[in-house]
């Protein structure tokens, strides 16, 4: 991303001294910004900004959506795109901005794909449990289908979020919102596999710091990043031939669906997921009509 490290600073700067933008907006326009660009100078081999065109954002859209993220969150990124490009045309650094007749993705009320219990079992039976790397996988897998973690919750999990004597996690959401997630036997049983028995492997002796108390780490000690449980996924998921787009957040997906399947009741998924409104839980209510009415059928006197 060298050739474009210089233009996006001046962008950052930018936003943060001329619009005023707060600490943690620069740092999402940084992020949504950084990946674009990587997609743009490593997958499409362009090293100007002169050289991309509408028909490479829009290859990126594509890209964004292949990733599973939310509609907003693709919106939100195309947007900081176009906002990126015309800076760029206003400070003569491009011609003109190739995002500007790109249509943002309309927000949708998208039913999402989810995962049977059957291939969830399948995905995390990949994992290699005779060596560390396997178990600490294993451990993941459990961890995001049985709390209903979203990634960045799962990456910053410590040691002293876990309270296995009463059986819960205490999840850090959203804006600091706390809340206490059960995480049933097989997930808890994997987690303290593996912070017995091969958590210690992944340790730095020589900077002992790195680990931060995290209790997921990488191969250097350090706490493994949103890219890494992306991958950890889509490495088990394609030794299944699952021909379903499987990516961290359908996990999440995959929890509220099957507890409301299971007939939980709506309000205690919502606090499970960390939704601040209950509309945002109902969604998942649409998913399998079939049981609708396979219970209306069952239960109504004129069913």
């Amino acid at each position: 991303m060298t050739a474009f490290e210089t233009v996006l600073k001046r962008y950052l700067q930018f936003v943060k001294i001329e619009k005023g933008l707060s600490e943690n907006s620069v740092l999402s326009y940084r992020n949504d910004l950084e990946r674009y660009l990587k997609f743009v100078a490593d997958d499409l081999r362009i090293r100007s900004l002169g050289g991309i065109s509408v028909n490479h954002i829009e290859n990126y859209l594509i890209e964004l959506t292949d990733m599973g993220l939310s509609v907003s969150t693709i919106a939100r990124n195309i947007s900081s795109v176009r906002s990126f490009h015309e800076f760029a045309v206003v400070e003569n650094l491009a011609e003109a901005n190739p995002a500007e007749l790109v249509d943002l993705p309309k927000k949708a009320r998208k039913l999402p794909e989810v995962l049977t219990a059957v291939e969830v079992e399948k995905i995390i039976d990949q994992a290699d449990r005779t060596e560390p790397a396997g178990i600490r996988d294993a451990a993941i897998l459990e961890t995001l289908y049985a709390s209903g973690m979203r990634v960045s919750e799962l990456t910053s999990l410590e040691m002293d979020q876990l309270f296995f004597e009463i059986g819960f996690i205490r999840v850090i959401g959203k804006g600091n919102k706390e809340r206490l997630v059960p995480v049933g036997k097989h997930a808890e049983k994997s987690i303290e596999h593996y912070l017995e028995s091969a958590r210690d492997k992944f340790l730095n002796s020589k900077k002992p710091e790195k680990s931060k108390n995290k209790v997921f780490l990488n191969q250097r000690g350090g706490p493994l990043s949103r890219m890494s449980i992306w991958n950890i996924v889509n490495k088990y998921a394609q030794k299944t031939g699952i021909k379903k787009n499987v990516y961290p957040h359908i996990f999440r997906h995959s929890f509220a669906t099957h507890l409301l399947e299971g007939g939980a009741d709506l309000r205690a998924v919502q606090e499970m997921l960390g939704h601040t409104s209950i509309i945002t839980t109902e969604i998942y209510t649409h998913v399998d009509r079939t049981l609708l009415h396979q219970v209306h059928k069952e239960f109504h006197p004129r069913g």
